[in-house]
Order: structure tokens, then C-alpha cells, then sequence
């Protein structure tokens, strides 16, 4: 596999990570963290909060105009074996920021990949769909048909 194929593959893994890792709560990525053993890491940028602008666009011609502003939590880790990961998640939810980076960095190595892959990222997703498949009961539940009649004149 050459290095551009790497690359992209490892891009894939982490943007798949992220999209499971973003919808859970800060609790369930600890306890299935918890179940694999962590190699030594440090904060490279510590949980901060901070503000995002949201934009919007509108009209034919997709004139971008300012929404309004989305507070976020930011966070990046360094493994001791040298990768990198960083964690963004909407809200003030600093922990779950550092956990994010935490799992980013983890995805990222060769040692543990893996691991994260089939002990984090995958029991997450199975209860994201497990939710969403809920909800998507819930919603059809209440769902209301409408139809209309057509009168002829006569």
C-alpha cells in the first residue's frame, strides 16, 4: 500500500471515529476506555471552552450571513510513542474534549488502533444506532397521515 493510500485510509478511520466519539456521552468513552490499557500521554493543549461563529447562507446565491455563536471545548494530547489527537465537542464539556483527543491520538497508532477500534468506537457506535433506532420509533409512533380528496364537479 503506498503512502498516499495510508493516508487516506487512516483519514477515513479518524473521521469515522470522530462522527461515533462526537454523539456520546463523556462517561461511556471512559468506561470503554477503561477496558484497554493506556500507554503514558500528556495534555498538549489543556480543555479549554471557547466560542465558534456559526454561519449560514441564504438566498439564490448563497450569500453567507452570521448565525450566531456556539460555545465548544477544545482539547489535544500527545501519546509518549509521538501521535497526536485532538477533541472538539459542542458545549462546555471539557472532560469529553480530552477524551476525544485522547482517542484521536489512539486511533492514530499502531499499537493501539486496533484496540480503540474494537473496544471503544465500536461498542459506541452499536448504542448510537441503538438510539437512533429508538427514536426513530418514538417518531413514527406520532406520525399523522394527511391525505386529500379530490372532488369532481358534478
Amino acid at each position: 500500500m503506498d503512502s498516499v493510500t495510508q493516508h487516506n485510509t487512516q483519514q477515513a478511520q479518524r473521521k469515522a471515529a470522530m462522527a461515533v466519539l462526537a454523539h456520546a456521552e463523556a462517561g461511556e468513552i471512559a468506561a470503554c476506555l477503561r477496558t484497554i490499557p493506556l500507554p503514558g500521554h500528556q495534555d498538549l493543549r489543556e480543555p479549554e471552552n471557547g466560542l465558534v461563529m456559526l454561519r449560514g447562507r441564504v438566498g439564490g446565491d448563497g450569500a453567507p450571513f452570521n448565525l450566531g455563536e456556539a460555545t465548544v471545548s477544545r482539547a489535544a494530547v500527545r501519546l509518549a510513542s509521538g501521535e497526536v489527537g485532538f477533541g472538539y465537542t459542542l458545549g462546555r464539556n471539557s472532560e469529553k474534549a480530552r477524551l476525544i483527543a485522547l482517542c484521536d491520538a489512539l486511533v492514530q497508532s499502531r499499537d493501539f488502533g486496533a484496540a480503540v477500534e474494537r473496544d471503544v468506537i465500536a461498542p459506541l457506535r452499536e448504542q448510537l444506532m441503538v438510539r437512533r433506532k429508538q427514536q426513530a420509533e418514538e417518531t413514527a409512533a406520532t406520525k399523522v397521515d394527511f391525505y386529500t380528496m379530490v372532488r369532481g364537479e358534478g
